[in-house]
């Protein structure tokens, strides 16, 4: 019997852990452990012209998002419009990160349903997005004018999550 105990005791452990952290809130808002700390370093050529390049560190002194996508991302269809009208009202540079996709199929996606972008960086092996945390698309991180992540959004953004969540920081960030 006591052979028995040490299993199951884990278990137990293991059962509670995971209940608790079900219970903390939004499954959305995975918490990441690259919030408060720089963007990873990385160099992507860009989606649309293969020549030219993009890092973080292009983007120093401004506050912006980055989103997470990839043209076979059913959910990344579902906040593309979300994010085109976004794009439009100019708040802050929205930068696209296609991650693990062949460039014509992410080119394709973007000339059939509109580019939110200012630029889209190409991740076409997923390292750089392995870097960034990326556990799933779309995902979209808010950083700070020190190149900071912010915030880090899993799942496509809703009109909720822009009013409530990414626009009240957006601010604060730029004030700051």
């Amino acid at each position: 019997m006591k052979r028995f105990l040490l299993p199951i005791g884990l278990f137990l452990a293991m059962a509670c852990t995971l209940a608790l952290a079900l219970k903390r809130g939004d499954p959305q808002e995975i918490p990441s452990l690259l919030v408060g700390k720089p963007v990873p370093a990385f160099n992507l050529t860009q989606l649309e012209d293969a020549s030219k390049s993009f890092g973080p560190q292009n983007l120093k002194g401004q506050v912006w998002l980055l989103n997470v996508w990839a043209s076979w991302c059913t959910s990344c269809r579902k906040e593309h419009p979300l994010l085109l009208d976004f794009a439009k009202q100019g708040v802050v540079p929205i930068i696209g990160f296609n991650y693990q996709d062949q460039r014509e199929a992410g080119l394709a996606t973007l000339k059939e349903h509109g580019n939110p972008y200012q630029l889209t960086a190409f991740d076409a092996d997923g390292r750089a997005g392995m870097d960034l945390g990326v556990i799933g698309v779309p995902e979209t991180f808010v950083v700070d004018k020190q190149g900071r992540i912010r915030f880090k959004f899993t799942g496509p953004i809703t009109p909720e999550v822009l009013k409530d969540k990414l626009l009240p920081l957006i601010k604060e960030l730029k004030r700051g």
